[in-house]
């Protein structure tokens, strides 16, 4: 299914934990990104297609600060980034080197992009946040990519956080962090994640009555009953 301005909106309402308990009953467990926190607590929660960035382990003769002029750069690829994409890029999960910093997050920020996530970390930290990108990542390091990464290419299958991403695959990023939703999986968290969000609320109202959770959560037969009663 395409994701539609519709189905954006629906997923803006279902938590990242409620889409790793959907996932997980299709046998789905690796969709979580690991080390992708946050920068700062209370970021919206963001919806849209993944644009890959692929990072590899640094050379002396690819890993320049010439080499941020080539026509196969970080740069370059912000320009082909959409409106409204969420970058996923692989860092593999190097975290003294700052894949971006301030100025590269700015050129985001006023082309739209929805948001950065990583299991690298960026640099500039006081400059990234003025920026307003929100921002995914393991945290923050002064040396440049260089020092660490060579940036080989965007808009191909990487792995992030030991999850694979494939463009346009559906990213969906909360305070709990960010989950890769399967294009081929899409219809069945849009139909079943307001549900579950909708039973557990009103599981939470129940406990917050006095319930006790042995039948409640999961429900029994009778639970069930009621809850569907109240609907």
């Amino acid at each position: 299914m395409t994701l539609t301005a519709e189905a954006i909106a629906v997923l803006k309402d279902v938590s990242t934990a409620t889409i790793t308990t959907i996932l997980l009953k299709k046998g789905l467990r690796n969709i979580w990104l690991r080390g992708a926190i946050p920068l700062r607590p209370g970021q919206p929660r963001l919806v849209g297609p993944a644009f890959t960035l692929r990072f590899v382990p640094a050379r002396e003769d690819l890993a320049t600060p010439a080499s941020w002029g080539s026509p196969i750069s970080t740069r370059a690829a912000i320009e082909a980034m959409p409106e409204g994409c969420l970058v996923v890029a692989d860092a593999m999960g190097v975290t003294d080197a700052g894949i971006f910093g301030d100025i590269l997050c700015a050129r985001m920020a006023k082309r739209n992009v929805a948001g950065l996530i990583t299991d690298g970390v960026l640099r500039d930290v006081a400059g990234v946040t003025r920026t307003g990108l929100p921002v995914w990542s393991r945290g923050f390091a002064a040396p440049p990519s260089v020092a660490g990464v060579t940036f080989v290419g965007w808009q191909e299958t990487i792995g992030c956080g030991g999850v694979a991403v494939i463009p346009d695959d559906v990213i969906v990023a909360d305070d709990d962090g960010a989950v890769v939703i399967p294009k081929a999986l899409l219809d069945d968290v849009l139909a079943e994640g307001p549900e579950q969000e909708r039973m557990e609320a009103w599981i939470v109202e129940e406990v917050e009555n006095g319930a006790s959770l042995p039948g409640l959560y999961p429900m029994n037969a009778e639970t069930k009953a009621r809850y569907d009663a109240s609907k």
